[in-house]
């Protein structure tokens, strides 16, 4: 049987301290502010049946991936009957394909289905699938220049360098930045090889801001050929970065270790990636771009709503699944550990473990009714 409301609360509160005790340190990111494991009265309610079993099949986004790890962690110290695998070799493009194909009860993804695959997926969810945001954080702009551990970039300097129209670190425009000259070398970006949504919202800011510059469109897959090392996964290129000598890439925040990222210049002040920042993009900046399935809660934003405290490359995931499912106890599973995710407690658990800003309770009160109303 369920437990009560106030059991779960302790039971889950006790194993989010463990889970953040021990699993901090995973990212390069535990300084996350506000990440305690205490339930307060605005917590988002949650429902784990400890008496569950099955299999859990899912896949995609790599930037969820400390994040899947610990909800993960999380949710079994509960659940144990419950086996969950998360591949996030996939990444979200890769995440995508395998939940249409119908290999995956749900797919991790930086960027919601788009027109043509929502409607590919109504062949497997009768009407279509839904994507629920579980995850906010920023895509970082990660650099290795010897000598240098900070580096400011304003979002055109950002948009030429990975054009390839500034290919050296002196470039008047880095110095102008930085207000100082950095050592001359040659700059090597370092970009995802495989389908991706950090690259769509990479790709996302750097079309909205930079259009003057960046004439190449938004999406998942990197547009720029030439002198560019690509890679496959944000892991590979974190590797790639740290590996080499003036290289820059991006990659969601989370993954990035002990690799220095920039501040980004905007309307000339420096922010640097922060959970407020992010969560200061979300409250100014996201809005609703419902894909017309019911309950879907895909987001964009806005980036002309800006402002100076916000991180301008906020990035949203998913959790991409099923309004309805052929088998009802596949649901059921899914709702359950999907319902922790959403919670409160699971976005602390995020926050402390992959340094991600927890979602907005409107949000995260949104998605509990999506999932309530999945069967």
């Amino acid at each position: 049987m369920k437990l009560s409301r106030l059991a779960q609360l302790g039971t889950l509160a006790a194993v989010a301290s463990l889970t953040l005790a021990g699993c901090a340190g995973t990212s390069g990111s535990g300084d996350a502010a506000g990440s305690s494991a205490s339930p307060t009265s605005s917590d988002v309610a949650f429902s784990i049946d400890p008496n569950l079993s099955g299999t859990i099949t899912a896949g995609g986004s790599s930037a969820q991936s400390n994040a899947q790890a610990a909800w993960t962690s999380a949710y079994n110290a509960q659940a144990k009957g419950v086996t969950i695998n998360y591949d996030k070799s996939q990444g979200s493009g890769g995440g995508v394909t395998n939940f249409l194909s119908g290999a995956y009860d749900f797919a991790g993804s930086d960027a919601p289905l788009n027109a043509d695959q929502t409607a590919q997926s109504e062949a497997l969810c009768t009407e279509g699938g839904v994507n629920i945001p579980v995850y906010l954080d920023g895509v970082a702009i990660i650099f290795n220049i010897p000598g240098v551990t900070d580096l400011k970039l304003s979002g055109e300097t950002i948009a030429k360098i990975f054009a390839l129209q500034i290919t050296d670190w002196s470039d008047p425009a880095i110095t102008a930045d930085n207000g100082t000259a950095l050592p001359a070398g040659a700059i090597t970006t370092v970009a995802r090889s495989d389908g991706s949504g950090t690259t769509q919202n990479f790709t996302n800011y750097l079309a909205a801001t930079q259009s003057s510059v960046w004439t190449s469109p938004a999406g998942k897959d990197w547009p720029i050929e030439g002198n560019v090392s690509k890679q496959k996964g944000g892991s590979g290129v974190v590797e790639a970065v740290k590996a080499g000598s003036g290289t820059i890439g991006y990659a969601d925040h989370s993954a990035i270790g002990d690799l220095n990222a920039a501040a980004i210049v905007t309307d000339g002040t420096a922010v640097p990636y922060s959970a407020e920042a992010v969560t200061a993009t979300f409250e100014a900046a996201a809005v609703d771009a419902s894909n017309g399935v019911e309950g879907d809660l895909s987001k964009k934003f806005d980036y002309s709503k800006l402002t100076a405290d916000s991180y301008p490359i906020p990035l949203v995931s998913y959790a991409i699944t099923c309004s309805t499912f052929k088998d009802a106890t596949q649901a059921e599973l899914v709702k359950s550990y999907l319902g922790f995710v959403t919670s409160t407690l699971g976005q602390q658990v995020a926050a402390k473990n992959a340094g991600s800003a927890p979602l907005p309770d409107s949000v995260l009160e949104a998605a509990a009714e999506t999932l309530a109303a999945i069967k």
